[in-house]
């Protein structure tokens, strides 16, 4: 098949949308498809693309955040498929165009709802109430990533309607890069930590856009673990960097937080392997949480809050714990219970790493890809390939 991936953002900026569009289009390009990457072009950023695959990075006339305007969208053609990951703000509406002009299948997978904060919440809101019925109805399957997600979401009537075109597809990790480390100790060493020194990490874009992650709530929460061999350490870069520096001093846990900056994607799993727990405290909305499962896979216990999309991935006090979003003292008791317990930190790392190599490794989701894409493609009939196919 050849097949046109299309997402807003992309490696080098390492977010979860990109980072799956990437993974999409590595493990199509691996099983023989022709896959060509329409993304936003970064002057100041190294390119980082996947081998096999075309990466058209086209030139930004506007942008507003994660919304690169791209005219270049409307060369796209000699497809047999393109496949939207949305949203995509003035993106999402012009690639739903150029499918309908030019009579090419559009599918597109659901990655998070537009949520934002004062005008932001009113602007998005209007958007999408303008842009649903064009992209979303003019989509052939719509990829969600749970159906717990796809029924909670603000799309949740879309979705019922169309409920037999929304396909489950999950993130997926790569259980190769994303494995347990058995002598990791150059992060600690770095941050002049001992091994009997207990590691609570924090992974996500510090800026604007991803305010939802619920850093604020993790700093308070990490001010009540009254241990003095406990740290914090937050993984990830961006503008708002600095405020959370200063929220730290102010809960006086400056000098147990370190702040890494953003770090190169193949260098994740090291930061990992040193934590001993990694949390993900999201406050009202988190589809699905792709740190989860990259925590998982390299063994390690997981906290992160009991909303809709993260519970179909965690299973509350199994591979993690589950706690009420935006509470600090719940998340302090059990990242307390982790770090004293290091036989329940073992078998829940034991477990999440099992449920991961069973569940959400790229080879398991990319045939899933691949049927969607050949049901369009087939007039509806579901088929069992998940190789070649159209050149």
């Amino acid at each position: 098949m050849r097949i046109a991936q299309v997402t807003a953002t992309f490696p080098p900026y390492m977010a979860g949308t990109g980072n799956v569009c990437y993974h999409n289009a590595l493990g199509l390009a691996r099983l023989g498809h022709r896959v060509t990457v329409y993304t936003a072009a970064d002057p100041d950023a190294e390119p980082f693309d996947p081998p096999g695959v075309e990466v058209r990075r086209l030139r930004v006339t506007v942008r507003f955040g994660n919304a690169p305007l791209l005219p270049g969208l409307a060369g796209i053609r000699d497809v047999d498929i393109i496949h939207l990951h949305y949203p995509f703000i003035f993106g999402a509406e012009l690639v739903s165009a150029v499918a309908r002009i030019r009579r090419i299948p559009l599918v597109l997978t659901y990655h998070n709802d537009l949520i934002g904060e004062g005008l932001r919440r009113f602007l998005f809101s209007a958007y999408s109430m303008m842009t649903d019925g064009l992209v979303l109805g003019g989509a052939r399957k719509l990829g969600v990533l749970s159906e717990d997600h796809a029924r909670s979401s603000l799309r949740a009537a879309l979705f019922r309607r169309r409920w037999k075109d929304v396909v489950e597809i999950p993130n997926g990790v790569d259980t190769d890069l994303f494995r347990p480390l058995q002598r990791e100790r150059t992060v600690r060493k770095k941050f002049g930590l001992a091994a009997s020194d207990r590691l609570v990490a924090f992974v996500g874009t510090l800026d604007r856009a991803h305010y939802f992650k619920g850093v604020s709530t993790l700093l308070e929460a990490f001010s009540l673990v009254n241990r003095s061999n406990a740290y914090l350490l937050i993984i990830g870069g961006g503008e708002w960097t600095g405020r959370y520096q200063l929220l730290a001093q102010q809960c006086g846990i400056g000098g147990r937080t370190f702040f890494t900056g953003a770090i190169p994607f193949p260098e994740l799993p090291e930061y990992y392997n040193a934590a001993d727990v990694v949390v993900l405290p999201s406050l009202a909305v988190e589809s699905f949480g792709i740190v989860l499962i990259e925590a998982m896979a390299c063994r390690k216990p997981v906290i992160a809050t009991d909303l809709p999309g993260v519970r179909s991935v965690v299973a509350d006090s199994q591979d993690g714990f589950l706690v009420p979003p935006g509470d600090p003292a719940a998340l302090a008791y059990r990242i307390l219970q982790l770090i004293d317990d290091p036989r329940l930190r073992d078998k829940m790392g034991t477990g999440g790493r099992a449920k991961v190599e069973d569940r959400y490794a790229w080879p398991k989701i990319i045939p899933r890809l691949v049927r969607m894409y050949e049901e369009v493609l087939d007039g509806g009939i579901p088929s069992d390939r998940t190789s070649g196919g159209r050149t």
